[in-house]
């Protein structure tokens, strides 16, 4: 009897008649949930949506939470949207660019061509230019010339080889003209080695006008190139910026003038910095031209003492 007197209220739940439970014992278990979890009673609503779910006068109505974790999921997204949005926002404003400059510079070289543009041009550097396109076309033929000859040459050799053996056996074979003979083919055998030194110094002087050609030239045409596609770039925004100065002066205008004095000074100053790089290259293009021709003379082993 003691043990049933200490039991906790909660668990003494009787039973009526009819198999219900007793509701009187609801006020026991009230009283002794603490005051400070909860102001009210706790109810479910099995009918209610998720969404419906609310605090109401007191009332605590069981619910999916939705506080902190809707709001960290909410702000990750947009940082996340801030990640992708950012590299796409630059790839579209250098897409513009690149289609800006392209246009103008289109329509620069169509003037150009049609006669109606104006082009800068600096005299002294466009001839020098010219030159060195003149001077890699007869190098490319000399380059063809030379081949030719080693080929011919190592023809050439073959024969002599042959005509000093055939002098030799000759010699051996005729006692009375065994002087004559023995003298034509060492002749012939002079005239191979001298041949077969003057076969390497072709080839050397062919990879050595190739390399010229292919590499040295070739480099400073790349950077011609690029010499012209910032006169390009330069006579475009030039020819932008005298139409907008020719035009009217006002509030709308004065910005847009203002922008393309920045763009112009901009390809001025890449303009200035790749003609003095093109105007060093051609002086060392020159200077290596000079050095390969005039240090490389290979006929001279023709002559036999």
């Amino acid at each position: 009897m003691a043990e049933e007197a200490h039991r906790n209220p909660v668990a003494q739940i009787s039973v009526t008649r009819n198999g219900e439970a007793d509701k009187s014992h609801e006020e026991v278990f009230q009283t002794d949930v603490p005051h400070n979890v909860f102001s009210g009673p706790i109810t479910s609503h099995s009918h209610n949506s998720p969404e419906n779910y609310a605090v109401n006068e007191g009332v605590v109505q069981v619910g999916p939470y939705t506080g902190a974790l809707t709001e960290q999921q909410t702000a990750g997204a947009v940082v996340l949207a801030d990640d992708i949005k950012s590299p796409a926002i630059e790839k579209l404003e250098l897409m513009r660019k690149w289609s800006v400059n392209t246009y103008k510079c289109t329509k620069q070289i169509l003037s150009e061509k049609l006669g109606r543009g104006s082009r800068t041009v600096d005299l002294q550097l466009e001839a020098q230019i010219e030159v060195l396109h003149d001077n890699k076309r007869k190098y490319e033929h000399v380059i063809k010339l030379a081949q030719t000859l080693c080929s011919q040459l190592v023809q050439m050799l073959q024969t002599q080889r042959q005509l000093g053996d055939a002098f030799a056996d000759l010699s051996l074979k005729t006692p009375e003209l065994h002087e004559e003979f023995g003298y034509n083919a060492e002749t012939q055998k002079l005239l191979a080695k001298n041949g077969e030194t003057l076969f390497g110094a072709i080839n050397f002087f062919i990879s050595s006008v190739k390399t010229l050609v292919d590499k040295t030239i070739e480099d400073t045409l790349i950077n011609i190139k690029q010499y012209e596609a910032a006169r390009i770039e330069y006579d475009a925004y030039r020819t932008d910026l005298e139409e907008l100065n020719l035009g009217p002066r006002d509030a709308n205008t004065l910005p847009k003038i203002e922008q393309s004095q920045q763009h112009f000074q901009i390809h001025r100053e890449k303009y200035e910095k790749m003609r003095i790089d093109v105007s060093v290259k051609l002086k060392k293009t020159l200077f290596y031209i000079i050095i390969i021709f005039h240090n490389f003379k290979f006929f001279p082993v023709f002559l036999i003492k």
